[in-house]
């Protein structure tokens, strides 16, 4: 398969040269350079003739202008595959910008991080045709190890952020209980032991435990250099929140996670470090 990338940072890069290994890859990037990937001189070349093009890009505003000229050079019946994360609106205007020109659109953002872009074990939420869905699933296997088709356009996305809104919330829960728990006189390692094996189990404490020396190595074991940066949960954060607001959807915990996140990464020097280190972030505060 002939398969055009843009985007090759921090995620898109290994998840080309996984595909590389298997499929006659182009790549384009306005900064990076990966080594093992053919490189186009634009986006539009990458585009041309290629079966399937991916996207993995910052924001919806770039998805919007990138699409705008790849799908003007992709042949008839190409899919358009973005694994970007981006608000639900720009997916599915996106999707419609692709079906106008006898394109098929696919939304795919992923959950998994570097580690799993590298390794191909990413999980992919997809929107989009069952049948363009069902065109990419080999591409999916080979970045991933999961990819659920969770309905039309934009429902990749929707996924994503409600996902990471539960994630956000949870790591602040599991932070606090911590602070707290030491404060009472509480040893890490015992809390764990209980809250792991009993109703408080969850994912940021059994998996990614933000207690140093506690539970899996994690990257709280590693000084909280980022496995997912604060920054990344805040932009998560804050487009559940555009999404709550354009259906109405009340959701003061996310509001709430979204807020403490915001002034972690802006105010309190959160920025570069993983959304764990919210633990010593409690750790100095006292009740307002």
């Amino acid at each position: 398969m002939k398969i055009g990338f843009i985007g090759l940072g921090n995620m898109g890069a290994p998840m080309a040269a996984n595909l590389a290994k298997d499929h006659d890859v182009t790549g384009f990037d306005t900064m990076a350079k990966p080594d093992g990937i053919s490189m186009a001189v634009s986006a539009a070349e990458a585009a041309t003739n290629a079966d399937v093009v991916i996207t993995m890009l910052p924001n919806g505003d770039i998805l919007r202008a990138v699409s705008a000229e790849i799908h003007a050079a992709m042949k008839p019946g190409a899919i358009h595959l973005d694994c970007s994360t981006v608000d639900v609106e720009s997916a599915r205007a996106v999707a419609t910008q692709a079906e106008m020109q006898g394109l098929h659109a696919i939304d795919a953002p992923v959950s998994g991080g570097i580690g799993g872009a590298t390794n191909g074990t990413l999980t992919f939420m997809a929107g989009g045709p069952e049948t363009a869905f069902a065109t990419t699933k080999p591409l999916f296997d080979i970045m991933g190890q999961k990819a659920v088709h969770c309905g039309p356009a934009g429902n990749g996305q929707a996924a994503k952020i409600c996902n990471n809104m539960i994630l956000g919330v949870t790591m602040i829960g599991t932070c606090e209980a911590f602070v707290l728990a030491d404060k009472l006189g509480l040893d890490r390692q015992a809390m764990f032991d209980v809250v792991s094996t009993s109703s408080g189990y969850s994912w940021t404490m059994n998996a990614y435990c933000p207690a140093p020396g506690v539970g899996p190595q994690s990257p709280a074991d590693n000084d909280y250099q980022p496995g997912f940066a604060a920054e990344l949960m805040l932009k998560d954060l804050n487009l559940s929140q555009m999404a709550a607001q354009a259906v109405d959807a009340d959701t003061p915990m996310g509001q709430a996670a979204a807020a403490l996140y915001r002034q972690f990464v802006e105010v309190e020097g959160g920025a570069g470090k993983d959304f764990s280190a919210m633990l010593p972030r409690f750790e100095t505060r006292r009740r307002p």
